[in-house]
Parts: C-alpha cells; sequence; structure tokens
C-alpha cells in the first residue's frame, strides 16, 4: 500500500508542475486523517474549497485513514534522525506503526526532509518523477 502524504495529494489537487504519476491512483492509498485536515486548510486557505470540492471529495474516497492513535502520536515524540516538522513527524510515526503491524507500505511524498528521515527508518519511497 501507498502511504499518501499531503504534498502528494495537494500536488495532484492543485496540479502543480510536479504530478503523481497516473499509476500512483490505482495502488491502494492509505494516510493518516491529518491529511484530511491539511488538505482543507489549504483550500480554504487559497479561497479554492468551492471550486476543488468534488476532486478534493474524490481523492478522500479512495484513501484509507489512520487516525492519530497513541501509539503513533507517542512515536511522533520521539526524535528522527532528521530534523522534522510536526506535521511530518506524524505522518511518518504513521507511517512507522503501518510497518510496525507488519503492513507492506510504501511513503509517496515531494517533501525531502521527509523522505530523508523515511530512508533512515528504512520506510521505503514510491518513485516521484519530478518532485
Amino acid at each position: 500500500m501507498i502511504y499518501l502524504d499531503t504534498s502528494v495529494a495537494l500536488a495532484h489537487l492543485l496540479a502543480e508542475d510536479r504530478k503523481p504519476p497516473a499509476r500512483l491512483w490505482q495502488e491502494e492509498l492509505v494516510s493518516s486523517r491529518l491529511l484530511q485536515y491539511e488538505l482543507w486548510t489549504r483550500l480554504n486557505a487559497r479561497g479554492l474549497a468551492h471550486s476543488h470540492r468534488e476532486v478534493a471529495l474524490e481523492l478522500e474516497s479512495r484513501i484509507s485513514f489512520l487516525e492519530l492513535v497513541p501509539p503513533v502520536l507517542a512515536r511522533a515524540l520521539e526524535p528522527f534522525p532528521v530534523p522534522l516538522r510536526t506535521l511530518d513527524a506524524l505522518h511518518l510515526a504513521s507511517a512507522a506503526f503501518l510497518l510496525s503491524q507488519a503492513q507492506r507500505v510504501v511513503l509517496a511524498s515531494y517533501d525531502e526532509r521527509q523522505l530523508r528521515a523515511a530512508e533512515s527508518l528504512e520506510i521505503p519511497c514510491w518513485p516521484l518523477l519530478g518532485g
């Protein structure tokens, strides 16, 4: 399964120059519930919530959401090998939690720090071209 970081979801929704390959959307997608909040906060901040509502809801319907359960929150409090922002730490802690539950997870992200931290934690990364 592919752990979808918010950077990839927003690149898809906002038609940024860096765009995930079409085959990504054919995979089983999972993310933290955090993605939903980040997505709508960004759309609202840019005044795009109304115009992008349907495509955002469609994207959300393709993702299985992991709640911020106590083991995820506890892992996010621990040090990471690369300094991370709070939300990135929560995303990586979520991916690490899934791996600890014997799930096969690959991280899809455009965030270089997050990718470096994932690599050092032995979380495989999805190859995003043009990122």
